[in-house]
Parts: structure tokens; C-alpha cells; sequence
């Protein structure tokens, strides 16, 4: 019988991609092109050189706020639907926004053009670009709450968000910028000083998600989401207010900021904590099944033990021998987090559960099945004196 152990992970249909993401991925593509556009018809010459400075942010960062997701890495596609959401709907339609926003304030004579600007960065920018954000995190508490296991994991698509918002941003300041000869100024203050300024923002609303998405029914699952997106609003109104005021407040406004930043780090580094304790606390069920040996709970418990056992399966059996130990990896992180929801969710499908709990399993068992045909007497392996446990058999 075949498997698609992408499908089992993601707990999908096997060999059918989801279409609403397919869709959400086309949609967010088609804004993107549409902005992208409409800053080439725009900017001329100066297009491609705020192209490919707003692109540098992203080059940098991306792969850091990928290295936060190893523990338990989220779907490809559902990542790139994050970042396109940011990089062209949200951002599309804040650029929209905002700019009616000023129009109204210009055009009534409620205020100048400078002030009307600062009115709409402070007090309207914030609003419209966090709900525009949020709508993608949103979304999938909606419609695929089991993609929120924990903190990290509002964390990482609310960056995702933010450096995709960010980047399509930059391409507009960095424009107009070179038309009025303060490129290097701008590139220093967008890309140098405040680059995670949105990812930090949305991940405010992530978190919020993240902690609705794991509570039951009730008022935690309500109100969560709201205070996050109010922390982000908050946080991203203060900065934008601060730069009337100086140093000073740019200082403070910075100094706030890090302070979040900090909070965020302990908050992922806790969180990582607790899937090690879930899965030292839930696997060990399994150890009669033949699927998991003391050793194993200990080489899953550890980033570095992880890509040491995935190096020893590709000298011991090759590529996928490698594919079968990541696969045994993330199933057993996946069914570790799977037994915590269902404790703490009393909503969910109980059928469901156990149905993707029996994936899991087999999964596992799957992966062990993979070293025994390509190498029946695997080497020893680099994390413990019990060896890679072996399937059991009928």
C-alpha cells in the first residue's frame, strides 16, 4: 500500500494538495504582481533598484525565522501562503487604504498634507495593516487550527506575514526614496534599524492565535486573538508616532520593542521546552508497540541528536533512508503534540483524532521498515547503546 507521508504530517488527504491553498497562494500572487506593477509603471529605472534592496531584509532573515520551525516544521505551502498573503494582499490593500485615508484627511481639510501623514502612519497605518495581516492568521484558526500547535508556531507564519508585508513595503519607500535622493537614508532606517518591525508586530497576533487555537471552548479562545491583535496595533502605532519626537522617542519606541523581541525569544525557547516534555511524556506509550527505545526519546529530544540521526541514516542506507528518518522525526513530534490537543480541546472529533494518531503510528512504523529493507544489520547509531528499535512484526 502506498503512503504519502507529506499527507499523513499535514493531516491532509493523501496525493490531493489543499485548494483552498492552492487558491489563497494564485489570489495573493496576482496582488503581488498587481503592486509590483504598478511601483514599475511608477518608479521607472528606480523600480529595479528598490527591487532588489527591499529583496536583501529578506534574504538575511527568512532563513533565521526558518530555523525557528525545526523542532516541528510547518507546511511548505502553508509558509509560502503566509508570506504571499503579507507580500501581496495585505500589503496591496494597505497601500489602498492608507492612501484613501489621506485623501480624506487632505481633501476635507481636517488637516495638511505632512500632518495628515502622520495621522494616518500613527493612528490609521497600524489599524488596517495589522487586521490585514492577522486576516491570513485568523483564517487558519478558522480553518486550520490543527497547523497551531503552540506559540512557535503563531510565531513563524506571523513572520512569515511580516517579511512578505515588509519586503513589497521597501520596494515603494526605496522608489521614492531614489526620487528624492535619500536612498541611503532610507535603506538604513527600514532595512538596518527596523527591519523586524513587522514580523514583530504580527507575531503579537500569532501568539494570540496560537493560545486560542490550543484552548477549548471559552472565553480564552475569544479573547485571546483580540488582545494579540490590540498588542500589535499597539506596538506598531508607538512606532510610528515615536519618529515626531527625535531620538528620544525613536529610543523609546526601540527600547519597547526590544524588550517584545526578548519576550518573544523566551517565549519560543519555553515552548520548545514543552514539546520535548510532550514528547518524553507520550512516547514512551509506545515503546511496546516497537516503534520508539529510550535512546530514540532522547535523540528527538535535541536539535544537534536530530541531524546526527539523520546523517547516520544516509550513510547507513542513503537518500531515502535520510527522507524515512525525517519522516520518523516529524511523525513522532506530530503524535506527541496530537495526544496534547486532544486533552486539551474537548471540541475536537474524537474519530478524527484517532484516526490521524493511527497515521502517525504506522508512519513510524514505516520509516523502521525502510532501514530493515535497505540494510538489514544497520550500523550503530550515534545516540545510544539500544539502537534504532526495530518494527515489530505479526
Amino acid at each position: 500500500m502506498a503512503i504519502d507521508p507529506s499527507a499523513i504530517l499535514q493531516g491532509r488527504a493523501p496525493g490531493r494538495a489543499s485548494i483552498g491553498v492552492i487558491l489563497g497562494i494564485v489570489f495573493a500572487s496576482v496582488c503581488l504582481l498587481v503592486i509590483l506593477a504598478f511601483d514599475a509603471f511608477t518608479g521607472g529605472g528606480s523600480f529595479v533598484v528598490g527591487l532588489l534592496l527591499a529583496v536583501l531584509p529578506v534574504a538575511v532573515w527568512l532563513p533565521l525565522v526558518l530555523a525557528l520551525d525545526r523542532l516541528e516544521p510547518e507546511p511548505p505551502s502553508a509558509l509560502t501562503f503566509a508570506f504571499l498573503w503579507g507580500a501581496g494582499v495585505a500589503a496591496l490593500f494597505a497601500s489602498v487604504l492608507n492612501t484613501l485615508g489621506l485623501s480624506l484627511l487632505t481633501e476635507t481639510e481636517l488637516t495638511g498634507e505632512q500632518d495628515g501623514w502622520y495621522v494616518v502612519a500613527t493612528f490609521g497605518a497600524p489599524v488596517v495593516e495589522e487586521l490585514l495581516k492577522g486576516a491570513v492568521l485568523f483564517g487558519m484558526l478558522w480553518w486550520r487550527r490543527q497547523e497551531l500547535n503552540g506559540p512557535t508556531d503563531g510565531v513563524i507564519y506571523a513572520a512569515m506575514v511580516g517579511l512578505g508585508f515588509a519586503a513589497t513595503e521597501n520596494v515603494q519607500y526605496f522608489v521614492d526614496a531614489v526620487e528624492v535622493d535619500q536612498l541611503g537614508y532610507v535603506f538604513v532606517l527600514r532595512a538596518i534599524v527596523s527591519p523586524l518591525l513587522h514580523p514583530l508586530c504580527t507575531a503579537m497576533t500569532g501568539i494570540g492565535v496560537a493560545v486560542a487555537a490550543m484552548s477549548g471552548p471559552g472565553r480564552t479562545r475569544r479573547r485571546a486573538p483580540l488582545y494579540g491583535l490590540l498588542g500589535a496595533i499597539a506596538l506598531h502605532s508607538l512606532w510610528n508616532g515615536s519618529t515626531k519626537f527625535g531620538i528620544g522617542g525613536l529610543a523609546f519606541a526601540y527600547l519597547v520593542g526590544f524588550a517584545v523581541l526578548i519576550a518573544l525569544i523566551v517565549i519560543l525557547a519555553r515552548d520548545r521546552r514543552r514539546i520535548v516534555q510532550l514528547i518524553g511524556h507520550y512516547l514512551p506509550l509506545y515503546g511496546p508497540v516497537g516503534i520508539v527505545t529510550p535512546d530514540d526519546l532522547r535523540m528527538l529530544s535535541s536539535l544537534p541528536t536530530r541531524r546526527a540521526a539523520r546523517r547516520w541514516a544516509r550513510s547507513a542506507g542513503g537518500r531515502v533512508t535520510e527522507r524515512a528518518m525525517t519522516d520518523y522525526q516529524q511523525a513522532a513530534t506530530e503524535l506527541a503534540l496530537l495526544h496534547q490537543r486532544a486533552g486539551a480541546q474537548k471540541d475536537l472529533d474524537p474519530h478524527g483524532l484517532e484516526q490521524q494518531r493511527q497515521y502517525l503510528v504506522w508512519l513510524m512504523q514505516q520509516a523502521r521498515a525502510t532501514f530493515v529493507a535497505r540494510q538489514p544489520r544497520p550500523p550503530a547509531t550515534p545516540w545510544g547503546t539500544t539502537g534504532f528499535a526495530q518494527p515489530t512484526r505479526p
